[in-house]
């Protein structure tokens, strides 16, 4: 019988674990563990040790090389607090098993913790099944080592969602169990279309960017709501839509679920209704945190995403948000002012070259610029009413 495991409030202790490919450099994997930790916090456990090693490839069956796990076992015995231990990288079923017998502690994947993070923030019934589904489907793959692994007492990191507690629950059973949430799932997302086909003739415009860049901030800002906004990886998963005016010009903003690296692809599957706000988009705006060191590499997973949702040809305004934290971590107070402002004009200039001028800095926690946004919103709004619904748009200037 499978079950829901209750999370458990108090903070775990955990060890992050990352391998270095050769088409990678040890400081590009460390900063991926900074994400993994912060994933980590979000989902409640603290990072107190990582470890990384240099290998072509995986190992086939226990991921990392002997000598590493051993390395990570003594450490484990040495320390005594340690509760999980957390891969950067998927593992297969296989090798969970070894590893757990290897180390003799609950190991989990980054897959797996992003699904604990989603299961611990659903909130609504659509968000729920969305997620308990792609926990499902992650889970059929692995079924021979997962049964092991769920069906530990106490839950924690990694077990939120459903569980384990009878060896004799099959492959078949969880297919019956995936098919049951598809169908729920695909009448959830009837009602959801009825309602944005009632939303009537308004140019759609919908916030997506990486996550925890600041789109729920901007969204407060722009649409003056109250929607929900914190400093946590994942804090928003279902879509908030709100009416906003311009200057007589009304049309309707979205807020939806934040980006990752390696984002597991059953959760894209899983909440293709809430990314459907991004398919039906007349606009994207695409919030870049530009004070963050791989900036770049996280627009591009953005891009990659929208171009898997058939979205990357949309018209987009890209907003460089967190411009106060760039320039505090950038300049340092003995630099001329002259020379902050020629850096500053040659970055503006080369976004504003790379996004053929759909592109705009601000930022929202100081609510700096924030009506230089507003306007280039105003005037991609205008244009697409001129374009989708002609007969409207003289009533909006």
């Amino acid at each position: 019988m499978i079950e829901k495991k209750k999370a458990v409030g108090s903070e775990e202790n955990a060890i992050l674990v990352g391998l270095i490919q050769k088409d990678q450099t040890e400081q590009q994997v460390n900063e991926y563990l900074d994400e993994l930790s912060f994933l980590a916090e979000t989902a409640g456990a603290q990072t107190i040790k990582r470890f990384t090693q240099k290998m072509s490839h995986p190992d086939s069956k226990t991921f990392l090389g002997k000598g590493k796990l051993e390395e990570i076992k003594n450490y484990i015995q040495l320390k005594g607090n340690i509760s999980i231990v957390i891969f950067d990288d998927e593992l297969t079923g296989a090798q969970i098993i070894n590893i757990e017998k290897a180390l003799g502690m609950k190991t989990i994947d980054r897959s797996d913790l992003i699904l604990d993070i989603f299961a611990s923030r659903a909130k609504t019934a659509q968000a729920k099944t969305q997620v308990e589904l792609a926990q499902y489907q992650y889970i059929l793959p692995r079924l021979k080592g997962m049964w092991k692994h769920l069906e530990r007492q106490g839950g924690g990191v990694g077990t939120r969602g459903p569980g384990e507690t009878e060896i004799e629950t099959d492959r078949r059973i969880v297919k019956d169990k995936i098919a049951l949430l598809r169908k729920r799932l695909s009448e959830i997302d009837k009602q959801a279309f009825t309602q944005r086909k009632e939303r009537g003739e308004f140019i759609r415009v919908a916030l997506v960017g990486y996550t925890n860049v600041g789109k729920s901030t901007l969204m407060n800002i722009l649409s003056k709501s109250e929607v929900f906004a914190e400093n946590k990886l994942f804090a928003t998963l279902d879509t908030t839509t709100r009416k906003v005016v311009f200057e007589q010009t009304p049309f309707l903003l979205s807020d939806t679920v934040g980006f990752i690296r390696k984002l597991p692809h059953h959760l894209v599957e899983s909440f293709k209704s809430t990314l459907d706000e991004v398919r039906e988009a007349d606009i994207l705006l695409h919030v870049v945190d530009i004070s963050h060191n791989r900036y770049e590499e996280q627009l591009m997973v953005v891009n990659k995403t929208l171009a898997e949702l058939g979205s990357a040809e949309k018209p987009t305004i890209t907003v460089f948000n967190k411009m106060d934290k760039y320039e505090s971590d950038t300049f340092d107070q003995w630099l001329e002012e002259d020379v902050k402002q020629d850096i500053l004009r040659e970055l503006k200039e080369r976004w504003q070259q790379e996004t053929k001028g759909n592109c705009v800095f601000v930022s929202a926690i100081e609510r700096k610029n924030l009506d230089g946004l507003r306007q280039t919103v105003l005037n991609k709004v205008r244009d697409m009413y001129q374009i989708r619904y002609p007969y409207r748009a003289e009533f909006f200037y």
